[in-house]
């Protein structure tokens, strides 16, 4: 039996999980803990955007 992306979503919704919150707790965490170029690699982004989510977490690895 295989359930829709909707329906998943909903269940974890019911169960207080918000997935929104939870993906950017996660990519926070992985800004706090990779260079920019790292994070952009390996999440398939531009560089800037990984600059951005890095900042926002704790700041510019050069400093």
């Amino acid at each position: 039996m295989t359930i829709s992306v909707w329906a998943r979503s909903e269940r974890l919704r019911k169960l207080g999980i918000r997935l929104a919150e939870t993906r950017s707790t996660a990519l926070f965490q992985l800004a706090t803990g990779l260079p920019a170029a790292v994070l952009a690699r390996t999440l398939g982004t531009d560089i800037t955007v990984a600059v951005k989510w890095q900042r926002a977490a704790v700041g510019d690895w050069g400093t």
